[in-house]
């Protein structure tokens, strides 16, 4: 027994109120690269600038964030972040401090802990745990993320191309373009991150000129995810560690996954009526795979909301940006990826976008035009086909059809006849098709030549 929460053929108009969906995904976005500029950047942990991690406990009820930061201010040191790592009123905090001094970092970690043994006093501060990273080894763990994220990224741009587009010739030409010019601008050496900007940048406007509708839906979703995503933790003032790049690449394959499915139930749905109204077409397609996406993120996030809540505060940030992650990309899957899909009034041959009252009709094909539309006729199936014979597609004159072929009743040499089927239309059979023809012996069931044949009059 399959669990559906939605019930078949409810109909949400998504398609229809795609307009407010990109108004509020522009705002997110907007909020998030607002307040990556207002901070400065992004909180980067001691994974990728190097320093000393210290986790302490303390004993003192006055030892509250600012006060740790500042008696560590005043001791000389950058403090990068102070984090509440407690839990039920406990004062536990992280501390990240840079090692701007050019000392050791075991050298920097044992000078913390004085300061804050000096502050706190030695009886009333617990070190939990110490973790030391060279500005060398940071610098080449923050090089080698982006990295990640800029291959996968290459990676999904391959698959969507040629999977749902059916242009492999097409994608490899694409691919070439696409690490050309990441080629030309890295000659510059310009840091990782303008190169990752750069290949968005060559990637929407190389599909939009290409026509690669999936790719560029899908690929403007991820940037959608992990551009809110960042700015959620930029808002919360959260730092970024090697667990949020894992987060934020698990967020791009469970987003992906999810359009896929969409993509996937699209296409099969304007394989079957290639005449249908496209943008009724995706709004369908999305509320029949509406019940598994709810499904399917809802356990999800039922399983992050109880790894946030009951993992410990090690685990708090991984399945935080996971949560925002999955959340807002379930939202783009269904608002932004399948809308995008509308950007060309003709996505396939046979298909038919609506349009608004009043609109005129579309001019007839001619010219190139014409040879294009010719072209794609091989593209129709056979129903199709019969219907454009019978002048039903508006932008194709119409094909007056052959009548019976000749091989039919058996007048064609080197091939033998074939036994039409009986019809209402004929009062008797060809002779060739009643035994006269020494090719062909006689039927049993059919009468001789000059007798009616076909039961209906």
């Amino acid at each position: 027994m399959t669990v559906e929460l939605v019930k078949p053929g409810v109909n949400v108009d998504f398609i229809g109120n795609r307009k407010w969906a990109f108004l509020f995904s522009g705002t997110l976005i907007l909020v998030s690269i607002i307040s990556i500029i207002a901070h400065k950047g992004l909180n980067l942990g001691v994974d990728f600038q190097g320093g000393s991690l210290i986790q302490a406990r303390f004993a003192d009820a006055s030892a509250s964030s600012e006060a740790v930061r500042e008696a560590l201010a005043e001791a000389g040191f950058n403090v990068s972040s102070v984090q509440d790592y407690g839990e039920g009123g406990e004062r536990e905090y992280l501390l990240n401090v840079q090692n701007d001094q050019g000392s050791g970092d075991t050298e920097l970690s044992g000078r913390v802990v004085d300061a804050l043994n000096a502050a706190f006093g030695a009886d009333r501060v617990e070190i939990r745990r110490q973790e030391m990273v060279g500005p060398k080894v940071g610098a080449d763990l923050r090089q080698k993320a982006l990295y990640a994220v800029f291959y996968s990224v290459l990676i999904i741009i391959i698959y969507i191309t040629g999977r749902f587009e059916q242009r492999w010739g097409t994608a490899v030409l694409f691919v070439g373009i696409l690490i050309g010019a990441v080629y030309l601008v890295s000659i510059f050496r310009v840091g990782v991150g303008t190169l990752i900007i750069t290949s968005l940048i060559v990637t929407c406007v190389t599909c939009f000129f290409m026509r690669f509708t999936f790719a560029l839906g899908g690929i403007l979703a991820l940037m959608h995810d992990v551009i809110i995503t960042t700015g959620a933790f930029s808002l919360l003032e959260k730092e970024i560690t090697l667990s949020f790049v894992a987060a934020i690449l698990t967020i791009i394959g469970y987003s992906l996954n999810d359009s896929i499915i969409v993509f996937d139930r699209i296409r099969e749905n304007h394989a079957r009526n290639r005449r249908g109204d496209y943008s009724l077409i995706i709004n369908r397609s999305i509320n029949e795979t509406l019940s598994r996406t709810i499904l399917t993120s809802g356990t999800t996030l039922l399983a992050l909301l109880s790894l946030y809540f009951l993992g410990g505060p090690v685990n708090k940030d991984f399945a935080l940006a996971l949560t925002i992650g999955i959340t807002i990309g379930t939202f783009s899957s269904i608002f932004i990826a399948s809308p995008i899909l509308l950007i060309w009034d003709s996505p396939a041959p046979g298909a038919v976008v609506s349009r608004k009252s009043g609109d005129a009709p579309p001019a007839k094909a001619s010219g190139k035009a014409a040879a294009r539309g010719a072209a794609s006729w091989r593209s129709l199936r056979p129903a199709d086909r019969a219907r454009a014979a019978l002048g039903k597609f508006p932008d194709r004159p119409p094909v007056n059809p052959l009548p019976c072929p000749a091989p039919a009743f058996g007048n064609s040499p080197g091939r033998p006849p074939v036994i039409p089927l009986p019809c209402p239309g004929l009062r008797e059979f060809p002779r060739q098709a009643v035994g006269h023809s020494p090719a062909l012996p006689r039927p049993s069931g059919i009468p001789p030549a000059g007798r009616r044949s076909c039961p209906v009059s």
